[in-house]
């Protein structure tokens, strides 16, 4: 029993919703547009403001599906209504970033700078305020590219243990490590 794929997702003032023959979702919104092919096993029905997902039988392969479908659906809906937002820090002495247009520029400690190149669906803006961690700004409409873009983003330079410098998402936590003196007794 999937609790998720159960339950109906609501269709906001705005949202237009389609499923064509092949299995092909299309979400149209004031941010954007999305498609998500789905698998024959699942099927979409869109009823007045709601769309229900409902899977063909109890295999173990499509309880998975149901839920997931569900998921990507929802989040395909929320993405082109509100959009989706991540924030990055750069925390470490000398770390800088800066955008100009889709170009994003990265001083990490490295003996050089990184270009990263940002897909067009994603609008970036950098936040460098003196006294604060410089901050990066991600938004876009489609999660799963977003969410992908912040993990490459952050794997130029991860945070570390035991200073906490690197690449973090705004509200994420660091364990620390001990450095050598907290050893001798």
């Amino acid at each position: 029993m999937s609790r998720i794929g159960n339950k109906p997702i609501a269709i906001p003032s705005g949202v237009q919703i389609q499923v064509s023959n092949e299995n092909l979702v299309t979400v149209k919104g004031g941010k954007g547009e999305l498609q998500q092919e789905i698998p024959a096993s699942i099927k979409i029905e869109i009823e007045e403001n709601q769309v229900k997902v409902t899977r063909e039988d109890d295999s173990k392969q499509n309880k998975a599906y149901h839920g997931l479908y569900r998921s990507l659906i929802a989040n395909m809906v929320e993405g082109v209504s509100e959009g989706f937002t991540i924030k990055l820090e750069l925390v470490g002495v000398g770390f800088k970033c800066s955008a100009q247009g889709q170009m994003l520029d990265l001083s990490l400690g490295h003996s050089h700078n990184i270009v990263f190149e940002l897909p067009q669906e994603i609008k970036v803006e950098t936040v460098t305020e003196k006294g604060k961690t410089p901050l990066i700004i991600l938004q876009s409409h489609d999660k799963q590219l977003l969410g992908q873009v912040a993990s490459k983003i952050r794997s130029y330079r991860k945070p570390e243990p035991y200073k906490g410098k690197g690449v973090k998402y705004e509200n994420e936590y660091i364990r620390r490590k001990a450095g050598k003196a907290a050893v001798k007794q």
